[in-house]
């Protein structure tokens, strides 16, 4: 009952963020808003932990995770998509993004070890098909342009980052790391990145003061971000990152159900056609696993990155012999 409760304020939440961005754009640039809104929820989250003293002691490799958690997780992600959709349609976006349900089951099984479960990628590919339906008139104007490859090569990018952000966080999870503390972290130094990347790309560190940009910050930091994010990767850690991450091919439609009475967006029989496909895959999501050996690649691919962390090991340890 608590997965569904958070899969569905997942879907929900994330589905309406896109107004509260849309509010955003204007005077501020918008790698600086994602700098504020993680840095406002981090602050958040951290004064939370303070007044109910909570634990917030971590060694300098669990600081390290929480870094890298934060970058690939809450801002190089981020970051990447708003190039990206300077040169493709949201659309488009939207569908690539919807890849990092096979890309967790992937990274899963290559970097956690995770068997695979023949319906997740059955409805995975069911729901891709749907997010391709329900968006085809805005992927059917794609060209392949030098800026709208750039633009595929970068949101591929920022999907990849995200899926290997959710390995993170179930890795971190299975080594004892509380969300709530890790998200905190993690969103501090993402913003700090966010911030970073602003200030040597010459934005104007400015603000919006008006109710519209504040009260869509604080609704991106609050809900968006802590709640959210919170319930995701809750769900990474107890039902998996691939089933977890099929909220990813919900939301497109949460944000069309809005904009059908926010903007008047006309459905389609090819975009209701895709809906099934979704809901299909969600089914099939639902039903008991089924799970299949890990695939054969995995293996020597974790074989070789093992090997060559202890090779760095060794050289490391011999690097140090010949100082002494």
């Amino acid at each position: 009952m608590v997965n569904i409760l958070f899969y569905g304020t997942t879907v929900v939440i994330w589905g309406s963020t896109w107004i509260a961005i849309k509010l955003q754009l204007g005077e501020v640039d918008p790698m600086l808003s994602v700098g504020y809104r993680f840095s406002l929820a981090a602050v958040l989250l951290l004064l939370w932990c303070r007044v109910r003293r909570i634990p917030m002691r971590f060694s300098a490799l669990d600081h390290g995770y929480m870094v890298l958690q934060g970058i690939l997780l809450f801002s190089l992600n981020y970051l990447l998509f708003y190039l990206a959709e300077l040169r493709i349609t949201s659309g488009l976006a939207a569908v690539i993004f919807s890849t990092i349900q096979l890309m967790n089951m992937v990274n899963g099984a290559i970097f956690l070890n995770a068997p695979l479960d023949r319906k997740v990628f059955a409805g995975g590919i069911f729901g891709l098909v749907g997010i391709f339906l329900v968006f085809r008139p805005e992927i059917s104007s794609f060209s392949l342009q030098q800026d709208g490859v750039i633009g595929v090569l970068l949101c591929l990018l920022a999907t990849y980052s995200a899926s290997l952000g959710n390995i993170l966080s179930a890795r971190n999870q299975k080594n004892g790391l509380p969300i709530l503390q890790t998200n905190a972290f993690g969103m501090g130094y993402g913003a700090l990145l966010m911030l970073a990347a602003a200030w040597l790309s010459g934005k104007p560190f400015i603000i919006d003061t008006t109710p519209s940009y504040i009260l869509s910050l604080l609704y991106l930091a609050i809900f968006g971000s802590i709640v959210a994010f919170g319930c995701y990767l809750s769900l990474i850690g107890t039902i998996g990152a691939d089933r977890a991450a099929y909220a990813t091919l919900l939301f497109p439609l949460v944000a069309l159900a809005i904009s059908t009475v926010w903007e008047g967006y006309r459905w389609t029989a090819t975009a209701m056609t895709g809906i099934l496909f979704i809901i299909g895959g969600n089914f099939l999501l639902l039903q008991k696993r089924t799970t299949v050996p890990i695939l054969d690649f995995a293996k020597p691919i974790r074989y070789r990155l093992r090997r060559l962390l202890r090779t760095a090991a060794r050289s490391e340890i011999s690097s140090r012999a010949k100082l002494r």
